[in-house]
């Protein structure tokens, strides 16, 4: 599984607290294109706390895509569209899956 992110500090305890709060486990997507290749990618995971935005950790990887996700035919722009709505919409929501693999209680 991939390095889980922000949760530098936190107890079990504390992450299954802020997981009954509405905290989640994401992963953002990602693509991009060099020359007629385009190559699409997932960020490692992120735990969002349920009083946080996704944004700061979404943004790089929504701007990498934006400015070099377009330039490969034809996936190009369809990886592009996909990944810039998951990122937009807060990304991919992965908790169950983390849950199962760390026997979280969720």
């Amino acid at each position: 599984m991939a390095q889980i992110k922000n949760i530098e500090g936190l107890s079990m305890d504390d992450i299954n607290r802020e997981l009954s709060n509405g905290g989640k486990f994401v992963v953002f997507q990602y693509c991009f294109s060099i020359i007629l290749m385009t190559f699409r990618r997932g960020s490692d995971v992120y735990f969002i706390r349920a009083d946080e935005s996704t944004v700061k950790h979404s943004i790089g990887f929504t701007l990498i895509t934006f400015f070099f996700g377009w330039w490969g035919i034809p996936w190009g722009p369809i990886y592009s569209i996909g990944a810039l709505a998951s990122n937009l919409s807060g990304g991919k929501d992965i908790t169950q899956e983390v849950i199962n693999s760390m026997n979280l209680k969720g």
